[in-house]
């Protein structure tokens, strides 16, 4: 893992991230070719057929990672800090800052929103909003009991993300309580969790071919036609977006780390890619870890917390579109929330995202949550249904971002950054050659597959 971290890419080859980009651009040509053709055939057997199912093949790998990923990843960077009492500071920063950050992410949405006044004299005709369904708000108390899982071994199964990472924090405390008997253990997490890490290398070697299937088949189905009647909602929720990605978050790094917010954004370029692809935290968790560490010089015991903690509570970015989508159906109906209404959503939207997974689709059953408590009409929901896989796909771009830059944040001020390697803009690329095993290890393993 140390030679694919520091040896610059030779031989001119491509890096994955440049393929990555590559298969984007194709994806989306195609896919506006493809919608513009509007063919049955092409639309069920190759669209809806071929791309669909490679599509859905390449985000299963992802998440089939996600859970063996986070246990091991965790288990070695809390061993890793050795101290009970770090470990609950790292919790504490990070935490405060993840509900920080949404909340500023929503408050500065609102105001924009505010401002720009999208759904102003929207027309409602021709907009079915048949079908479209509520969920209720958990309480407070609930997010929080459910953290504790009553059955470790389902928690696991089902992927819910923060009873993992209670149950993984509390068996790791309890390996550092056992000291020196907890060796053997630790010793083997710490090498499951380098397999993992090549498992990860794996999968993304075919992430060219997973992403052109994914864009194509997203463009392909979303025409420009939906954009027409929500542009202004569209173009709102863009703006506010990119000022949070460009303007809050980077501006947070720099004050509160002094890192180059340019530098960390070209390291963190591949796992904004797998995000936008993806539209799913939690299934680009594995490369999120890989750039925090491998590109950035984020300590292993700091990301593994962090990371998978922020792909969990962080949604910046849906919290932005709750914003938004609040202040545009609003207009919509001509009903005035007030500002007991706004700060109604901010407080809901923030309630919400850490009781909430980080999968595609997500951010609108939130949305209901926060409607419902606001008293506009849920079946609103259907005016924006049709741009929301586009929108869901920047606004997770946006939250794997923030992930990122808390747990940059907080590297920095526990001293567990390594700045050579975030200082060098070749660290942690991939190309072909880091697929393989180095000749060494070829040697080892021939030597035992021998029969003795």
């Amino acid at each position: 893992m140390t030679a694919a971290t520091t040896t610059p890419p030779s031989g001119g080859k491509m890096s994955l991230t440049v393929k990555v980009l590559i298969g984007m651009g194709a994806g989306l040509v195609l896919g506006v070719i493809f919608n513009l053709i509007d063919s049955e055939f092409i639309n069920t057997h190759i669209v809806g057929g071929l791309f669909a199912m490679i599509g859905k093949m390449f985000v299963n790998a992802l998440k089939m990672l996600v859970v063996p990923l986070v246990f091991f990843s965790l288990i070695t960077g809390v061993t890793g800090i050795g101290d009970i009492r770090v470990l609950g500071r790292v919790g504490g920063k990070s935490f405060g800052l993840y509900i920080a950050t949404t909340a500023v992410a929503i408050g500065v949405a609102i105001i924009l929103a505010t401002i720009i006044g999208p759904g102003k004299g929207f027309n409602m005709e021709g907009v079915d909003t048949s079908g479209v369904t509520g969920k209720d708000a958990p309480s407070v108390w609930d997010v929080f009991a459910g953290i504790v899982p009553t059955n470790p071994v389902q928690a696991f199964a089902s992927g819910e993300m923060l009873q993992i990472i209670f149950y993984t924090i509390v068996l790791g405390v309890a390996v550092l309580m056992l000291g020196g008997k907890s060796k053997p253990f630790v010793e083997g997490c710490e090498y499951m969790n380098e397999v993992m890490m090549k498992v990860v290398t794996i999968v993304m070697a075919f992430a060219p071919i997973g992403v052109f299937c994914l864009i194509a088949k997203t463009f392909t189905e979303q025409g420009i036609d939906l954009f027409i009647p929500v542009i202004a909602y569209v173009v709102t929720l863009v703006l506010a977006l990119f000022l949070h990605l460009f303007g809050t978050l980077m501006l947070m790094l720099k004050v509160l780390s002094g890192l180059n917010p340019i530098t960390f954004m070209k390291k963190m370029r591949p796992a904004q890619i797998f995000a936008f692809s993806t539209a799913s935290s939690n299934a680009t968790i594995p490369v999120t870890l890989r750039c925090v560490t491998q590109r950035v010089g984020v300590d292993n015991s700091v990301a593994s917390f962090c990371v998978p903690f922020g792909a969990t509570i962080n949604m910046d970015g849906t919290a932005i579109m709750q914003g938004v989508a609040t202040v545009f159906l609003a207009n919509v109906y001509g009903i005035d929330l007030g500002l007991g209404g706004y700060i109604t959503v901010i407080a809901m939207a923030v309630l919400a995202s850490i009781g909430t997974a980080g999968v595609p689709g997500v951010g609108l059953v939130m949305l209901t949550m926060v409607l419902g408590q606001v008293g506009l009409p849920i079946e609103g929901i259907a005016i924006i249904l049709g741009v929301d896989r586009l929108m869901d796909m920047i606004r997770t771009a946006v939250n794997i971002t923030g992930d990122a830059v808390v747990s940059t944040i907080v590297a920095k001020g526990e001293g567990k950054i390594d700045m050579a390697v975030f200082d060098d803009p070749d660290a942690g690329i991939l190309t072909d050659d880091d697929l393989g095993i180095d000749e060494a290890a070829e040697k080892d393993l021939a030597a035992y597959a021998k029969p003795h």
